[in-house]
């Protein structure tokens, strides 16, 4: 493959991009924000390059359904790059209207001759302008119902037969849809130094339009333009994050003047939170077993002008060695999950999780939960939440530990805590609640809180 940097090219960015992707399991929302970052792709063309790489990741599993039908070289034994070439380009030509199929086309001809050779570039043609006179195959066809559900809404089998199992198969469609719809896109108000009304106006001077939330008070949902560069975020008038995280910290609860741990804190968004709700009165301690990410949760403290959130490094599986017995009043546990609730987000994660990351995940929740019971006062609340769906990683983790705890209990009463929307799903499972993608507006989320007997 040539070592030409990319130089404005926004389909041959975009490459680079899924590459590394690809190659390291890297993240698409850091590495995207790194190259436009680093590359002189122009400002109104930054839409397109993020339209195209997250599309591409999206739609993969139906893209190669696609593709399979015109290659006469099974897709596995491509160069990886061709690959992803082809990937992208198909998805402009299916998915997106506003690209004329030669545009596309040619320029991936382009891309395939600077990087290959002539036998590959003409292999590229082939295909899609095949691809582009013939009719795509019809993904109906597809005879067997799992299979035809994960090409249709691009997913791995493997993680729709467990949602199946836990949830059954109109569910399992349901969130699976859900999943490639654009997500709902919230910031939280910091209402410790700023009233909402205040913010609504400076992000409306600032060219964005914006919405009061249905659900939580102190969140707003933006409906068009970017926060990072608005005086709004500059100021640490607002966070971004998703309404689902937010209530947490209210399930959560906590008092001003509190002692309250946040086990496994990082990027700082609950602790944060938690800090507002409390009026930055009070101690938190913010966990993380990583220094860098320890970092990025005290530079949140600092753009948002608060003082009691006090970031330490630890590994949350050893937080007993390191604390009294019951000193804290309330416990958060964020645990260390797969993430599979975040997929709208971050599409990457369907392709990038298996089965056994689940397993693993699981028994290090359990240990983490273990670890800081002891550290609660009789009389307070823990709460345990995830951003996944599975049923392993969240329900099965803390009725477990209840159930082998008798000084343990689900807290019945934190659903009047939740918007008036969530709490007659709430009903049937005191103590905990599940909310799925695109249900309530949120990424999915588990939440469950348990109190400590007296």
């Amino acid at each position: 493959m040539s070592k030409q940097k990319p130089q404005g090219n926004v389909r041959e960015a975009a490459l680079d991009v899924l590459l590394k992707i690809e190659k390291n399991q890297a993240y698409s929302n850091l590495l995207l924000n790194d190259t436009i970052k680093k590359l002189t792709v122009s400002t109104k063309d930054v839409p397109l390059l993020t339209e195209i790489v997250y599309g591409t990741i999206q739609q993969q599993k139906k893209i190669d359904f696609y593709l399979e039908a015109y290659s006469k070289k099974p897709l596995i034994k491509l160069e990886v790059w061709v690959h992803l070439l082809l990937r992208l380009t198909v998805y402009q030509l299916v998915f997106l209207d506003r690209i004329p199929d030669h545009a596309a086309i040619n320029e991936a001809v382009e891309i395939a001759k600077r990087r290959g050779h002539k036998g590959i570039s003409g292999m590229v043609n082939g295909i899609l302008r095949s691809m582009l006179r013939g009719e795509l195959p019809r993904v109906d066809a597809i005879e067997n119902k799992v299979e035809r559900l994960a090409v249709e809404t691009s997913h791995p089998e493997w993680l729709l037969t467990r949602w199946i199992n836990q949830y059954g198969y109109t569910k399992t469609e349901e969130i699976a849809h859900a999943n490639l719809t654009t997500p709902i896109h919230s910031v939280r108000v910091n209402t410790t130094v700023v009233s909402k009304q205040e913010v609504i106006e400076s992000l409306q001077e600032d060219g964005l339009e914006v919405v009061e939330s249905p659900n939580l008070e102190e969140s707003l949902r933006i409906e068009r333009g970017s926060i990072v560069n608005t005086e709004a975020f500059k100021k640490g008038w607002l966070s971004i994050q998703d309404e689902g995280s937010m209530l947490v910290s209210h399930v959560l609860a906590p008092e001003p003047g509190e002692i309250v741990l946040d086990a496994c804190a990082a990027p700082g968004g609950k602790s944060t939170h938690i800090a507002e709700l409390m009026e930055n009165r009070g101690d938190i301690k913010s966990i993380d077993i990583h220094p860098h990410k320890v970092k990025l949760i005290l530079n949140q403290q600092e753009r948002l002008g608060l003082s009691i959130i006090d970031g330490q490094v630890f590994d949350a599986r050893q937080l007993n060695d390191e604390y009294k017995s019951e000193t804290f009043d309330r416990i958060l546990v964020d645990a260390p999950c797969s993430g599979l609730g975040v997929i709208q987000r971050k599409p990457d994660l369907k392709w990038a999780k298996r089965e056994s990351d689940i397993e693993r995940l699981s028994t290090i929740q359990q240990e983490i939960v273990e670890s800081v019971w002891p550290l609660l006062k009789k009389g307070g609340r823990l709460v345990y939440s995830t951003c996944t769906i599975d049923n392993e990683e969240n329900d099965r983790v803390i009725t477990t530990f209840v159930n082998e705890h008798e000084d343990a209990s689900f807290e019945e009463g934190f659903i009047d805590r939740l918007p008036k929307v969530m709490r007659e799903k709430t009903e049937a499972t005191p103590g905990k609640i599940q909310l799925f993608p695109g249900e309530f507006d949120t990424d999915g989320f588990f939440i469950s809180s348990v109190m400590k007997q007296m």
